[in-house]
């Protein structure tokens, strides 16, 4: 991010990267140390930077936040995150492009932008307080996996 960009009531919307790594049926979740959406489970990822391509963000963040290494194996539908103020003002934009993934090593642990790390089925994910449009992303990321035989 240069200097003077401010995430909060931004001029332009964010690019982000995130990954939905599957290992044994159940994706990674990590719960967000960060506003906005503090303490909300979601997946690894974070803002895309100059020169790297979406897979290589979402790798770079996987390993920054929950220390472990996977296989991208597809990319998944973007997601748009935009919350409003009071006076209807995009007060955050993110525009999220996830990946589906494969874990390849390393064992979770909450890094600095991760309150908490969890494994969970989709039918756990149903009780917990999300991110917008994550269930819809982990259901495609499943079925991308299905389609292929790995799942």
């Amino acid at each position: 991010m240069s200097e003077g960009e401010s995430r909060t009531f931004p001029a332009r919307p964010f690019v982000g990267a995130s990954i939905a790594v599957i290992r044994d049926g159940r994706v990674l979740l990590a719960s967000r140390a960060n506003e906005p959406m503090r303490g909300v489970w979601t997946l690894p990822g974070g803002l895309v930077e100059a020169g790297e391509t979406l897979a290589e963000a979402a790798l770079r963040e996987l390993t920054e936040e929950v220390g472990i290494t996977a296989e991208v194996v597809g990319v998944l539908s973007p997601t748009e995150i935009i919350v409003r103020d009071e006076a209807g003002r995009a007060r955050h934009h993110y525009v999220v492009h996830p990946h589906a993934a494969l874990w390849c090593g390393g064992e979770p642990g909450p890094g600095p932008e991760a309150l908490g790390v969890r494994w969970a089925t989709l039918d756990e994910i149903a009780g917990l307080e999300t991110t917008p449009g994550l269930i819809g992303t982990l259901r495609e990321a499943f079925a991308r996996l299905d389609a292929r035989g790995i799942a």
